[in-house]
């Protein structure tokens, strides 16, 4: 019997070129077994992850704008006719739901200052303020600080939904991955079966020449056949080495080195050839990963929008203060002793304002293309998974064709072999059943194949994150 010579070949070049990787032997591979692998160590789901902590930093940063600020600013005159000094510490703090800010202080002073500062003396304790600016029309509603907050926030959504698409897409091609293997090494036993059947009959045709009972040519046939079945077998070992190293992006130990698959471990019959077994859960396409991230995309435009609307307003702001001197009189006088109350407005009105007119006009654009951009992803997506479907029913139904199909070639085989072997029978006839019987044998994997293939894709097209060995 032929060994698996190919990898043996290629697995001490791959571990040269990566040091990390491995022949994975053992037990049978189970999908389970490289979903589980994949979900935990693939590259791209973590890569798209990282992203997730990526949006979260920037939606921390974009917190900052609240941030509570404490300044202290502290000025003496070291020369001249005047000798002040002036410390004052002030806190603020932005507020949440409106453009405005409170604030809180307090000022003390010592020494003498020039009449143009005279707002600069307090009493000996100093002097504590606290006031407050609300904005009425520009800003009262959204300003930049707040619509900075809320598509830092939903950058978070948009990464997470890309997250989810990555990692469906990786479990998707992992499930690909696997049932070509599987495929693969059933193809091998097939062809290996093959050579055997010819492998046989060559220690009992030669027996039959060496008593004169049969013609040596057919010896020298039956080689031939040999060869060509040998043949066959090279390059589905081939074949199997490729999809053994295919599913090494997705098959991965515990540091996240790939495993190139020792042909050990395939499947012991055709069974693992059915794939995703539980019937996907069918979700409405808004729900699809993709879809909610454009829905998200024009929640933001719509936020721009509204804050280029805001900067069309105009300004009218409310100023509040109180502040009150503590203390004995300063040099000051008196006049600082009562409490004080300021109240104030600021007024102003765009009278051009191109730069946000331009922006509402971008921002009505982008609603409009990622509105129309959702509308095709929703039609794609009900004409994808209809599509799935289909194919699931056409492989189904040329599955059991072709099962049908092997029985028959199979029967007609051996009825003919056995034939030949009581000496009725043609060689060469003999041959023909039997790569008819193993042709039709292929044809039954490869719609086997194809059935899991579906299954994998129509998963994917519904996000049955279940399915493909996502858990949160």
């Amino acid at each position: 019997m032929i060994r698996f010579a190919f990898l043996r070949l290629l697995a001490p070049f791959l571990l040269a070129l990566c040091p990390g990787m491995a022949l994975a032997q053992g037990a049978p591979l189970t999908l389970d077994d490289v979903l589980r692998s994949s979900a935990r160590s693939a590259p791209q789901i973590i890569e798209a992850l990282a992203r997730v902590r990526q949006t979260e930093g920037r939606a921390l940063s974009a917190e900052g704008a609240f941030d509570t600020v404490f300044d202290v600013d502290g000025r003496s005159r070291v020369a001249g006719y005047y000798d002040g000094t002036i410390v004052e510490g002030r806190a603020t703090r932005p507020l949440t739901t409106n453009g405005g800010y409170v604030y809180g202080g307090v000022r003390a002073s010592r020494g003498s200052f020039p009449i143009y500062e005279d707002q600069a003396y307090t009493n000996r304790l100093g002097e504590a303020k606290v006031g407050a600016l609300f904005a009425l029309l520009r800003d009262r509603v959204v300003d930049e600080r707040r619509t900075r907050r809320a598509i830092a926030a939903t950058d978070i959504d948009v990464a997470r939904f890309e997250a989810e698409m990555a990692a469906i897409g990786v479990q998707r091609r992992a499930v690909d991955s696997y049932q070509n293997w599987v495929a693969a090494g059933l193809r091998l036993r097939a062809y290996r079966d093959l050579l055997s059947l010819a492998e046989r009959r060559r220690s009992a045709i030669a027996r039959l020449v060496t008593l004169g009972a049969r013609p040596e040519i057919l010896l020298t046939e039956n080689d031939q056949n040999l060869v060509r079945r040998r043949g066959l077998v090279l390059r589905a070992e081939q074949d199997l080495a490729g999809a053994a190293n295919a599913l090494s992006l997705y098959l991965r130990d515990e540091a996240g080195a790939p495993l190139i698959v020792s042909a050990d471990r395939l499947p012991p019959d055709a069974s693992a050839l059915a794939g995703i077994a539980r019937a996907p859960s069918i979700v409405p396409a808004t729900e699809r990963f993709d879809y909610r991230a454009i829905l998200t995309r024009i929640d933001q435009a719509t936020a721009r929008l509204l804050l280029a609307e805001n900067d069309l307003k105009p300004r009218l702001d409310l100023r509040g203060e109180l502040g009150k001197d503590l203390g004995d009189t300063g040099l000051g006088g008196s006049s600082r002793t009562p409490l004080e109350a300021i109240v104030g407005f600021r007024f102003s009105v765009p009278l051009q304002n191109r730069a946000a007119k331009g922006r509402v006009a971008e921002a009505r654009a982008e609603i409009d293309a990622l509105d129309q951009r959702g509308r095709f992803l929703r039609d794609q997506i009900v004409v994808e998974v209809e599509a799935i479907v289909i194919a699931a029913d056409g492989a189904e139904r040329l599955a059991s064709v072709a099962e049908t199909e092997r029985s028959l070639a199979e029967r007609l085989a051996a009825a003919e072999r056995r034939r030949f072997e009581l000496g009725s029978g043609d060689f060469f006839l003999v041959n023909q059943r039997e790569e008819t019987a193993n042709d039709a044998r292929i044809r039954l994997i490869d719609a086997q194949a194809r059935i899991a293939s579906t299954r994998a894709e129509l998963a994917a097209a519904t996000a049955d994150r279940a399915a493909l060995g996502l858990t949160r």
